[in-house]
């Protein structure tokens, strides 16, 4: 397979991880990224914020659409995790490489294992508790800068445990987290954006960006609770695969 068409196919599964999931887009990424396409860890996890970024305000929009967004307990959990994403961001550049790829597949592990646990869900959406929600936002915002990850497959736990959103109104919601924190990742990462590989990055962001409205599309015909399952086993088998590779 070409780097062009592996990029092209991965790209449209990464939107679709976003469009249908709320998250789930970095943890395809940043893998194929590194073991397929060559990237060192930084610059992959830099390139994943890229892309991500591109795709979250995509899919956003189409959430956006059908009122599956709560922009107060986004904002808030947004705002909670600009100043972590930024200084995790700076971190970043400055630990090994297997420091970063274990980190990224622990933190995956973790939130699919959550995942996986039954969770009540209510109707709408509970009454905002300050102090959890703002210390779940600066964690989630701690994580994107610094494994590059737009942290949805963190946040729609969050949103669906912490604050009890459905699961069709967290992954709308984590949307709206992702953009900002992934906004403010980048704009801490500004000195390792050199030497990207624009002819892969590029096609690989137009694939996800089609494939998000997809996903979309999908979402709208699954079940939140197939849906949240989906998510989880996608991620465990992710974080065993990249667990493997540090431990190799």
């Amino acid at each position: 397979m070409t780097t062009l068409f592996i990029a092209l196919v991965a790209g449209a599964l990464v939107g679709l991880a976003l469009g249908a999931l709320g998250g789930g887009g970095s943890v395809l990424a940043v893998p194929v990224l590194i073991h397929v396409l060559g990237f060192t860890p930084v610059a992959a996890t830099t390139a994943s914020l890229l892309i991500v970024t591109a795709t979250s305000v995509t899919a956003l929009i189409a959430h956006a659409r059908e009122e599956n967004v709560s922009w107060r307990t986004g904002s808030l959990f947004a705002a909670a995790g600009i100043i972590p994403a930024m200084l995790t961001g700076v971190l970043a550049a400055r630990v090994p490489d297997a420091v970063l790829t274990g980190a990224f597949a622990v933190i995956a592990l973790v939130a699919a294992l959550r995942m996986l646990r039954p969770a009540a869900v209510v109707d709408g959406e509970r009454e905002i508790r300050m102090a959890p929600a703002a210390a779940a936002g600066a964690g989630l915002g701690a994580v994107t800068g610094f494994l590059g990850v737009g942290g949805g497959f963190l946040a729609v736990p969050a949103l669906v445990g912490v604050l009890g959103l459905k699961m069709r109104l967290a992954v709308g919601t984590s949307l709206l987290v992702i953009t900002i924190n992934s906004l403010a990742a980048l704009a801490a990462r500004t000195g390792t954006a050199h030497g990207l590989d624009w002819s892969v990055i590029a096609p690989f962001a137009g694939a996800a960006v089609l494939g998000a409205w997809d996903g979309k599309r999908l979402a709208a015909r699954l079940s939140g609770g197939l849906l949240q399952r989906v998510f989880a086993v996608l991620l465990l088998a992710v974080a065993l695969f990249m667990l493997v590779g540090v431990i190799i």
